[in-house]
This record gives C-alpha cells, structure tokens and sequence, in this order.
C-alpha cells in the first residue's frame, strides 16, 4: 500500500492532571503532526499507552483523532494482543471503516513458539477486513518474531502486507527485504534504524520521535527514500540525541517530555510508568531548543 510509505507516527494519548484523557491536547497533537508532513497516523500504538485505556477510552481516542485528521491522512489502529480470540473477537466487533489498515503486534509474555506465532496472525489475517502489518518487538514482547516466520506469513497472506521490525536487527531486517514479495512492505520500527532500514530497500518507519519533531523526521525518511543519502544523513545525526533521549527512561514518558517542552500537552503518563525525571527532561530540552522556531 503506497499510502502507508514514508513516516508514519505512533501517536501518544495525552492525559489531564487527573490522569483522565485530555481530548484537546490529542486534537493540538495530531494536528501538530499533519502540519509537519508526516505520512500517516497510527491511533493505539504501544506508545498510546493502549494497555492502560478501558475500552470507552479507546473509543474516545479513535473518534477525536479521527475527526481531527477529518480524511487528510490515512490511519492505522493498533489491534493486538496475547489472547488471539480476544484479537479476532475485537476486529469482528469492531468499525474499522476509517482504517486504511491495522498494526498487530506478536503476543507478548506468553513467549509462543514460531508456529504459535504463525497461528496467531493466521487467524488474525483470517478474520480481518483490513490489510495488517505485523509488528516485532522483542523487547517488549519476549520472543523475535524470525524473518523465516514473517516471510512465511507475507507469502501465505495477502492481506499481510507489512511488518514493524523493531529488532534492531539491520541483519534481520535486511534479511526480511532480501527475501520479501515485491508488495510486501518492510518499515523500521525503531528510530535509530528507521534511514539505514529505507536505505537497504525498506518503505519507511513507524516513528516516535516524529510525532515531536514530525518536519524535520519525515523530511529525513523522504530523502533516504529519494536517495538523498548524505542529505539525509545530516538529518538523521541532528535528530539522533533525541531518538535515543526519548527511551532513555521508557516510551512514552520521554517523547511526553517533548510536548511538553512544545506546551502542546503534559508530560503525564499512567502508571506503571512514571514521568520523566528532571534531569532527563533538562537534556531532553536541549536536545529540541534548536528545533524550535520552527514549531513556534
């Protein structure tokens, strides 16, 4: 899908003193990031601090960042989980007509073998009406999806059409490209990864840090998909500080401290995390002092 190449974001939920959802803070955000010329959005990501939403919360956010977008951009919803019934129940329950497609990530905790894996998005492709891309966190999730495995699957599927390789792998993830359908998408799933990823031959990146400083992100993952290499190079180093900064303490506490900084939202999040600490949002705001004429 051409649609979902270049930068997409995974957009945070901003949360009020109290902790509840703050819809005109998510409306500033994501308006933020159309402005800067990202490429699509992704609503319930793991850096929406999904896990931590009820379901009516969930709901609130899909609608707010909906019509907001109001169509200007394709959208993507993140729909997983380690109940594979509780995933296909969710996607056959659920309005999906506003998504271009959904992001799955591979269960996490249960630790499945390769073959679970491969069972879980087969039933996943199974039961959805929209295109999926795969998602591989290992860090978070406890297992590596392998690149015999999410081959396998974009050769089966033909509704699995990408994967967010977060590995951090570049030997895994040039693997995957090497071996890949021609209409299969590989998208960086890590910001220090996502030019080298466009670069070996991937389509772009689902990116944190570009949802911050969305101009000069996605100006990045367009002239690496231009061949620009240099050009993008310089880009890439201006903003590597920030990629790393912003998971220093945990994602999201870190790319919060960000909008803060922009006064777009707070730096809240939902525990089990905690906020960012003083010292990191201090170096945190050095990083972005130089980046922010252009967002004033």
């Amino acid at each position: 899908m051409e649609q979902l190449r270049g930068t997409g974001v995974a957009l945070i939920t901003p949360f009020k003193e109290d902790l509840s959802v703050d819809v005109d803070a998510l409306r500033r955000v994501t308006e933020h990031c159309i402005e800067g010329e990202v490429d699509y959005l992704v609503i319930l990501g793991t850096t929406a601090e999904s896990v931590t939403l009820t379901a009516e919360e969930k709901s609130l956010v899909i609608d707010v960042i909906r019509k907001t977008n109001a169509g200007r951009l394709p959208l993507v919803l993140g729909v997983g989980g380690n109940n594979t019934a509780a995933v296909v129940n969710e996607l056959q329950s659920r309005d999906l007509s506003a998504f271009q497609a959904l992001l799955s990530v591979s269960p996490y905790y249960n630790r499945p073998t390769q073959e679970g894996i491969y069972q879980h998005f087969k039933a996943i492709a199974l039961a959805s009406s929209k295109p999926i891309i795969l998602y591989n966190v290992p860090g978070r999730t406890g297992s590596n999806v392998l690149p015999e495995t999410v081959l396998r699957l974009a050769k089966e599927f033909d509704n699995i059409i990408a994967v967010k390789e977060a590995s951090g792998s570049m030997a895994q993830i040039m693997k995957i490209i090497k071996h890949k359908p021609n209409n299969f998408m590989v998208l960086s799933g890590d910001d220090l990864t996502a030019l080298p990823t466009v670069l070996a031959g991937g389509s772009g990146v689902i990116s944190v840090l570009g949802q911050g400083l969305p101009s000069e992100f996605s100006k990045m993952i367009r002239l690496g998909l231009e061949r620009q290499v240099d050009e993008a190079y310089e880009l890439h180093y201006r903003l590597q500080d920030g990629m790393e900064l912003i998971f220093e303490e945990g994602n999201p506490a870190g790319i919060k401290a960000i909008f803060e900084i922009l006064t777009l939202s707070t730096a809240r999040v939902r525990l089990p995390l905690v906020e960012a600490t003083p010292g990191l949002k201090q170096r945190i705001t050095a990083f972005v002092k130089p980046f922010l004429k252009v967002y004033a």
